[in-house]
């Protein structure tokens, strides 16, 4: 369920390997950031784990871990 009607700009993954186990889209940039850091404590220890953020609107990597 959307819970706005803006456009969801941030893109959120957390990926095991090739495997996306999570994602999640924000139009925030300031929310789409603070989860990221959130996903990095809580998931950063998972052997393999890539979290990566990006702007889905000019295709720009915001943040990535490790």
């Amino acid at each position: 369920m959307r819970l706005s009607d803006e456009p969801q700009r941030y893109y959120l993954t957390l990926t095991v390997g090739v495997r996306i186990v999570l994602q999640g889209w924000w139009a925030s940039e300031a929310t789409a950031r603070w989860k990221f850091s959130g996903w990095v404590g809580e998931y950063g220890n998972l052997h393999g784990a890539k979290i990566t953020l990006v702007d889905e609107e000019t295709g720009q990597t915001l943040a990535r871990w490790p």
